[in-house]
Order: structure tokens, then sequence, then C-alpha cells
């Protein structure tokens, strides 16, 4: 039977995606790449998953609403290219017998690199530099030392273990918050503590907690003041785990020195949102995970993932592995 695959991960028709091309390539599949790539909003992933077998995909948003809908009668794998998968009604897929597919451990070295990489260049102004320059102009900028500070990590699974051995070349003091935590994180010299110590004891805090309800807006202006006022935030996890409303009164009245953002609530962001005006803070538009090697690797098993649906045979990494003891699973369909 011929699958119709919806491509909405822009990654497919990137350099990095020849590997997962040739594999959803065969006569088994017709693939769809809708006028833009996502994230893509509920209003306009729903008439795309008309006639859809599955999806490659970026991070859309699929509610129960979405999921349970006419357009989606067909669907039966979501495979998410990358780890986060909280865009997508979990519970609502499962009832509907739909497979949830992801690609978890592939992306951390990557995003360590990157958090590492934004922590320096917010720290040391080297943004302000580059555009100065490009500007015509020759005015060095003041920036905070590095080597030897304390850096605090919300959330300490694998990427932020990874960022903390990167930081521990660095003689940096590494502390951490996370509510379980764990016997090796504790081996590699962290210390676990509450996030009112952190935050008033981290010049750099760095971010690498899921989305869930608790950490939805973790990080507050209760928060934000509590921090050291040469203290800087980095966030490659996602965008709403900040309030940023209050991150923007932060970085506007100075409680903080700057921030280096690589995840939104809204994305794209949209032109003229009150981010793009604020003050010390780096943007780069959630591209954490966007090196070469790791690129080819994730496209390659969120295509796989699909490949093996269509097979019969149970993907790698499954968020919701229960849904192959329902009735309503629709891969046996």
């Amino acid at each position: 039977m011929n699958w119709n695959v919806l491509i909405t991960a822009s990654p497919l028709a990137a350099a990095v995606g020849a590997t997962a091309r040739t594999l959803l390539g065969g006569p088994e599949f017709s693939l769809l790449h809708p006028p833009k790539y996502g994230p893509l909003p509920e209003v306009e992933i729903r008439p795309l998953l008309d006639g859809m077998d599955a999806v490659y995909s970026s991070v859309d948003r699929y509610t129960a609403a979405v999921l349970a809908s006419p357009e989606a009668a067909r669907l039966k794998v979501i495979s998410r290219w990358g780890v986060g998968y909280d865009s997508i009604d979990i519970a609502a897929a499962t009832r509907e017998g739909i497979v949830i597919a992801y690609t978890p451990g592939l992306l951390n070295e990557a995003v360590a690199d990157y958090a590492m990489a934004l922590l320096f260049a917010i720290a040391r102004r080297i943004h302000d530099g580059h555009v100065s320059m490009r500007a015509g102009q020759w005015a060095p900028t003041w920036g905070h030392d590095i080597a030897g500070k304390t850096l605090g990590l919300v959330g300490c699974g694998r990427i932020g273990q990874a960022v903390a051995k990167r930081a521990a070349g660095f003689g940096m003091r590494l502390l951490a918050f996370d509510p379980l935590p764990n016997a090796e994180a504790r081996n590699l010299g962290i210390e676990f503590v509450p996030l009112e110590m952190l935050l008033a004891e981290s010049d750099f805090v760095s971010l690498h907690a899921a989305l869930t309800p608790e950490t939805r807006g973790l990080m507050g202006e209760a928060q934000f003041r509590r921090m050291k006022p040469t203290a800087y935030v980095v966030n490659t996890a996602r965008g709403a785990v900040i309030d940023e409303a209050a991150l923007i009164r932060a970085l506007n009245e100075g409680w903080i020195a700057g921030a280096a953002l690589d995840a939104f609530i809204t994305e794209p962001l949209p032109a003229g949102h009150p981010l793009l005006n604020v003050p010390n803070l780096l943007l780069t538009p959630h591209q954490a995970s966007f090196g070469f090697d790791t690129g080819s690797r994730v496209s390659e098993a969120a295509a796989q993932a699909i490949v093996d649906c269509h097979a019969g045979r149970r993907p790698r990494w499954i968020v919701n592995p229960e849904v192959y003891d329902s009735p309503a699973l629709r891969l046996s369909r």
C-alpha cells in the first residue's frame, strides 16, 4: 500500500536531508511539500493533513481537535524532526491510534555546542563588534569574563550534562536545578541546588528544561530579579520556559546584563515583536541543532521511522509506545 507523506520539516529539502530523501524516495511514498515549511499552526496544518498517512514533522501544532479532525482520518504516524514533542497532544494521538516518533539523543552535542557559543557571544559582545564593524565603525566593547565563573543549568538531562562537560574545561563552577537529579550528573562535579540559590549565585543561567505545565513561564519576573545584575540567560530549550514580557523588562531596566535566545513562544518571531528592540539581547532562529552532521543523522532517523511504520516495524524511538496495545492503532488498518 502506498503512503502519502506530508513534509513540514525543511531539513528534508536541505543539504542534510539527502539520506532521508533516498529513504522516502521510493515508489511506495508520495511526498507533499506545502507552500511553506513549519512550524505550522493549527489552522494551517489541519487542511494539509487531508489524505496523508504520515508527516515528517516540524514543531507543528497537533491539537486534539486537529488529530480528531476528518482531515486527519488517514494519519498513522507523525515523525518529529527533533526531540521536542510538546506541540503534539500525545494523549489525543494515542486515543486516535497515531504513532508519534521522535529522535532523542541525536541533538545533544550540537545543542550543547550552540548553548556555549551563545554564552560566549553574549558575554563577550561578539555580535556587537560584528554589527559595529559592518557599519564602518571601530568600537571595541567590554564584556564579562567566563573562565572560573558559575554556570547554572536549569534542567540537567542529556543536553544539560553535555553543556556541563564543556563548561568544566573553562574551570566553571557548575550548579543545576532539576526535579530528578541523577548520579551521572553528580559525577561531573555538578551541585544540585534549589532554583532560587542557582539564580542568586550563577553568572550564567542556561535553560535546558523540557516544556511542561510546571516549566511554562518558569523564568519570570521574580526569577530575573533574583539574578545578579551582571548575569546572563541563555535559552536553547523552549521559548515558553521564559516569560518574554518579564525578560523584556529585565533587559530594559537592567536587572540582568543580557540574554541570548534561540527559542521563542511564537515561531517564527513576528515582525515588530518587542524582543527585536531590546538592548543586550542576542537572537537566533531556533538553529541550535543545525549542525551538518547532526542534521543528517536526525533527518535520516525521522525518515527511517516512517519507513519502519510502512513496513510493519516499530520505529526505534516512540513517544507513545502504548498505542501499539490499542485497538485504535491505525497501522493495523
